[in-house]
Formats: structure tokens, sequence, C-alpha cells
């Protein structure tokens, strides 16, 4: 089959081990990133198989009409930038593992890299030594602060262990279900989503972007944060409502973010005013983005290939279509 690879940023993919189980197949790996469809669909009109790596393109109506030959969209996770409804009716089967049963410990762990980073201001502190000024500031202490977890799921109860061994307290606010598992882990649950915020010395968001979900985190909830109060998202922007982290830094509740998301992706204006802020830490979308977590991610993808060209189809998000499946 022929097989499209899009936005492997680095050209990591074929470097893969599980990359071999490709090898009876016509393989073309993209590295730039596009969103403009008409480039698209001249680049994708013969692709038979089209490999996402997470969200980083947007797959709706408009291409998918334009690619008759496409039979498979094989990704993991969430898929929020596919037009399934769209796929369904052109016949084309998606498929993408949920890894319910698994965290992404990359992501758990940049999360911890980013609390760190903030709390003790190590870019701030890395950039004045680089220019010859040694010292400028005075970081914080974790242990005896408190963490709020903002969903408890896989990544959340990791980052929970984490702060645990760091010496911190935990409180947890999130859906009944994930509160009754924060519990029964030895967690605090917090009163009210408002006690939640303002009692936090960090929270750390840890959620899927769904409807229910978009915009959950308000300009009201982080205007309850403390000055000294940091708040880190290394899930998805749209958790929080639009404008709402910039307009909360800026006047100073939380006094701090560390974010590994962006509202519009990938973020390359260098003058973009949240980057701008001395009060941000930032990482480009990484959170993933370890050898590791590609091996785990793509041997599932790449199983998904192999099983649909096998008659098999799995992880089939939209069942409905393999009745007339092209």
């Amino acid at each position: 089959m022929k097989i499209a690879i899009l936005d492997d940023y680095f050209d990591t993919v074929r470097t893969l081990r599980c990359f071999r189980t490709l090898e009876s197949h016509n393989v073309t790996v993209w590295n730039d990133h596009v969103q403009d469809v008409d480039v698209l669909a001249e680049r994708l009109k013969d692709t038979e198989v089209l490999v996402l790596i997470r969200e980083r393109t947007k797959i709706g109506a408009a291409l998918l009409e334009r690619l008759p030959k496409l039979k498979l969209i094989s990704q993991r996770s969430v898929y929020p930038h596919i037009d399934i409804a769209a796929c369904t009716r052109l016949g084309i089967v998606v498929s993408s593992y949920q890894h319910a049963d698994s965290p992404s410990y990359a992501a758990a762990e940049l999360t911890w890299g980013l609390v760190l980073a903030a709390v003790r201001e190590i870019p701030q502190q890395m950039a004045s030594l680089k220019a010859g000024r040694w010292q400028i500031g005075v970081g914080r202490t974790l242990r005896g602060m408190t963490l709020g977890i903002f969903g408890y799921g896989r990544i959340g109860a990791v980052v929970a262990g984490y702060a645990r061994a760091f010496g911190m307290d935990v409180q947890v606010w999130s859906r009944a279900d994930s509160l009754e598992r924060a519990k029964a882990d030895g967690y605090a649950v917090a009163p009210s989503k408002a006690a939640f915020f303002e009692s936090s010395d960090i929270v750390s968001l840890h959620m899927r972007l769904l409807d229910a979900t978009r915009g959950i985190v308000t300009a009201a909830d982080l205007a309850r944060m403390k000055p000294s109060a940091l708040i880190v998202n290394t899930s998805r922007a749209g958790l929080i409502e639009p404008g709402a982290l910039l307009s909360a830094l800026r006047a100073g509740r939380p006094g701090m973010a560390a974010v590994d998301v962006f509202e519009d992706e990938p973020l390359l204006d260098p003058n973009d005013p949240l980057l701008a802020l001395p009060n941000v830490v930032a990482t480009p979308h990484i959170g993933y983005v370890t050898r590791d977590e590609y091996e785990l991610q793509f041997a599932d993808i790449f199983d998904q290939i192999t099983a649909y060209a096998g008659g098999a189809p799995i992880n089939v998000v939209n069942p409905q279509v393999l009745s007339g499946a092209r």
C-alpha cells in the first residue's frame, strides 16, 4: 500500500525499530508542516493510508473529498483534528488506539520538568549566566506547597505521585468517578472548584480536550489563584477559556505559567504575546516527543495498518464505515 506520514519534523519515524513493520509498503515521509488544502491534496492524491502524528495537521472534509484513493487514517490518541463524519461518508476507516491502560510517562515527566523550571526560574537563571550576570533572583522550594491536579486520569495520577515524592501536599478536582479514584489513592479532594483554584500553589491540567472540557478553566478560575501561584498546562490549550491565560498573567493572578501547548500550533511567531511575558516558561508541545514514546505510539499505529491490510481493522473509531469501506 502507498502510505504517507505527515509532520515528522526531525525525520525520526524511519529511524524507529517499529518502522520495519512497513517494509513491504511504499512509504513517503513528509518532514515539513503544511495545512494548505491544495498542497496536501496534491501530495496525498495517490495515498491509500495516511499516518498522522497526533493533531499536527487538521484533516477536514475539503481535503478528504480530494483523496479518492485514501482508505485508512491511522494514528494514536484523540482525534478532534479529523472530520470523522466525512471519513465515514467517504468510506475511509479511522483507526486510533486510545491507550487507556497506559499513561504517557513522557508527558508526566515534562510536566514535572516545567514545574521545576518555573519555580526555580531555571530558564531565566541560564540566560543570566550566559549573559555574564550570575544569579538574578531567588526561586522557591516545592516541599510543603500544595499541588492541585485538575483531571485525575492516567497522567494526573503519575504527576501526583511525583509531587508526593517531593514532599508536597496534593489535592484533586475532577469528575466524580475520578475523585473517587483520587481518594482511594490517598489524595485530598477539594471541596469545590473555586476552593481548588484559591488554595493551590500550583495547578496542573490533565484532561482530554472534548466538547465538555473546552474552556473548562475560566477567567474567573484563574483570577482566584494566588499571585505567587503557577499554572501548568501540558494537555491542551483549549482547556482554558480563549485569551484568559494571557489576561490573567498580565493581571498577576496567577503569577506564573508553564505551558507546552498553544491555541494555534505550530506557534512560529517569536513575538507572540504569551511568549513575551517574563513569567512564562514555554516549550513547543514536546510532552510526548521522546524516542521511547515514539516507539510505543508508532508500534500501535503501524499495527493498525497491518491489521487493516490483513482484512481485520482494529481500534476503529467509526465502525459504521466497515460495511461500506473503500
